[in-house]
């Protein structure tokens, strides 16, 4: 037995922004697309936690410093640079364009990371 789902359905799911109609076998995808989510890199022991963090393009990611001394986040190519951060204080940046973004301290130069934006 086949079902079918009518425009009017469809068009419902589309004005109302719902991602996904299921129904039975059939997997109907709805225009909606989803804000990526912010993603958290921790700043703690002279490192940064994770080392490498894979993001889709338009995420942003906020490095919270959790050491008791100053950090910065400062990319290799100049796309980003934070001011120095003190304990708890934040910098986020939005990446727009896919690419790799090594990343370092620049008070503590052997602290790197690196963001993979796919």
């Amino acid at each position: 037995m086949r079902r079918s789902v009518s425009i009017a359905v469809l068009v419902a799911a589309l004005v109302t922004g719902m991602g996904t109609i299921a129904m039975g076998q059939n997997h109907f995808l709805a225009g909606a697309q989803e804000k990526p989510a912010a993603t958290e890199v921790k700043i703690d022991n002279f490192s940064f936690g994770p080392a490498t963090l894979t993001v889709p393009v338009g995420a942003s990611v906020t490095w919270t410093n959790r050491d008791d001394i100053p950090h910065t986040v400062v990319s290799t190519d100049g796309v980003f640079k934070s001011k120095v951060l003190d304990t708890d204080e934040k910098f986020t940046f939005t990446f727009s364009k896919a690419g790799t973004y090594p990343y370092f301290c620049s008070i503590h130069p052997k602290m790197t990371g690196k963001v993979v934006v796919q």
